[in-house]
Order: structure tokens, then sequence, then C-alpha cells
């Protein structure tokens, strides 16, 4: 099968509010960064009527990397629609999406179709971009509905006296295939559970795995403390400066400020899980390098 040259995906929410709720919170987009994971600020750049022109940046990406691009949305609220565009296109050649409200039963359903195709210079193609877009969007979905959710639950509540409950979070399963591997700081980090990928607001999850003579070079945690337990193989953890064997089915707690290097000095892979919190106050403070990058020099 050949790879599509168009990508497409359509992919929409039922949210239990109304429509006027729904339409308000998601087309505020100078509060986009506290409605969406992934983004860091929204800058408003011009309005001319229903149209707005605005920047948006996301937050440092696994390499460290700040995407920033800028983008248009023209708003028909009598229609329910918007239509939006990148102005500039970036790794795209185009970019272009269409939201949707209609009311469902007591909530609101929100649609969001989006079609694009990659540059040929681009490090990623259309056909990957399509599952990364298709899988990011199911994320964001979930939690601008659950946001937007208690928004409604808190208006229809006042003071909070006699409101509704607030709605059940959906239980999310991510698979470690689910997320692309982190190697800036060494091995294979992998965050799989995470506010970007289940919502999560006290911490994160994830996996490391480290070859033989791999190593995570040394940093620390501002704001999180970290819990590292290894399922298999062995490592060495330098805590401060002081060398400590961790070997299958055992844990290491590693307290906020301690700078750690981790290390697999012997012939057989390590496998190990992880665990921080609580989360930083933007992802780019949650660490703090000591030594230099994997490829990065002195």
């Amino acid at each position: 099968m050949s790879a599509p040259t168009v990508g497409h995906v359509d992919n929409s929410v039922l949210i239990n509010a109304g429509l006027d709720i729904v339409w308000d919170a998601t087309n505020d987009v100078e509060k986009w960064p506290e409605l969406f994971t992934e983004y860091a600020s929204a800058e408003i750049l011009e309005r001319a009527g229903d149209t707005v022109r605005f920047r948006l940046a996301m937050h440092p990406d696994e390499n460290g990397k700040v995407w920033s691009w800028v983008s248009e949305r023209t708003l028909n609220r009598a229609g329910r629609r918007v239509v939006a565009r990148r102005v500039e296109p970036g790794p795209f050649e185009f970019m272009n999406i269409e939201w949707t409200y209609e009311a469902e039963g007591h909530g609101t359903r929100m649609r969001w179709v989006q079609d694009f195709r990659m540059r040929p210079d681009a490090p990623i193609d259309t056909a990957a971009m399509t599952d990364r877009i298709n899988a990011n969007t199911t994320i964001q979905m979930d939690v601008i509905r659950q946001k937007v959710e208690k928004l409604a639950a808190n208006s229809h509540a006042g003071a909070g006296i006699g409101g509704p409950a607030q709605p059940k979070r959906e239980i999310r399963i991510v698979s470690i295939d689910d997320v692309a591997a982190n190697r800036r700081r060494g091995g294979d980090i992998r965050t799989i559970l995470s506010p970007a990928t289940v919502g999560s607001t006290s911490g994160f999850m994830g996996t490391l795995r480290l070859a033989p003579a791999e190593l995570v070079t040394e940093h620390w945690h501002p704001y999180s403390e970290e819990f590292l337990f290894c399922v298999s193989g062995a490592i060495t953890v330098r805590l401060d400066g002081r060398e400590l064997a961790l070997r299958a089915n055992e844990g290491v707690h590693i307290p906020i400020g301690v700078k750690h290097r981790l290390m697999n000095d012997g012939d057989v892979p390590a496998f190990l899980v992880f665990t921080l919190g609580p989360l930083a106050p933007r992802p780019e403070l949650g660490h703090v390098d000591t030594e230099a990058l994997p490829g990065e020099g002195p």
C-alpha cells in the first residue's frame, strides 16, 4: 500500500456541557495554555471581525526544541463552525482544520477534521504524522472534555453547594509503544502516564532501557522526587557523587535536588520503571542538566 499523499484525521468527543459553554471555552485562544496540555503560550497577533490570528508555542519536546507557529481561525458562532489554518506551516506543506459543534443529548459533540501534508524534507512523513496527530488529538480532546465539564459543573453549582456531582474521569490504558522514545539524556526513556497522555495532575510514570555501556547523563529535579525500580538487569546509580549498585527487583528513592547519573556498566540490557512527583510548574523546569548531553560535547 502506498503512503498517503494527504493526511486526514477525523475525531470527536462528547462533552457533558451546553453548546455555549463548550463554544466559549474552546474558542478563547488566549486561554488555550490552560485548556491544552501541549501549549506553553498563545499570543493574539490580530483580530478582524470573526477572524483571529495568533502565535502558538509548545512546551519543549524530548530534544529541548520549542515549536512555534502562526495560525488563523474564523468563527461562525451561528453555524457552530470554525475553520482554521496554519499561516506558518513549518514542516507542513499545509494544515487545515475544521471544528464543528452539535448538541447531543444533554451535552455537546465537538468534532475536529484535520487535513495536511508534510514537506519532503520534514523530519516525519505524512503517514507517521497522521498516526501521531490522531493519537494526540484523542488525548487532548479528553483533557479538554474533563476541564470543560468541570467548568460547567462549577457554573451550575455556584458556590459549590448542591451542585451536580463531578463527572467521572475516563480511565485510559497507555502502551509503551504509544509514546516516542526520548534519547536526549541517553538510553530509551518513555514517559507513559503523564499530563500529556492521561491528564495526570500530580506526577508521571515511565520506563528506561539502558543497553550495556549506555548511560543517562547527570541531572537533578528542582520540584520532583523520583522513585526508580530495576525490573531486569543491573545499573550503577551515582547520587551526589556516591555510587550505588541497583539490581533487578530493587528500587531507590532520589530526593528533590539530588544530582543523579544512571550507568549500565554490565554486559546485559537493563529495564527500569520510574515515577516522579509532584509536577514542576512547567515541563521545561523539571530537569536541570549538570553535564553535557550526548552529542553536545563539553
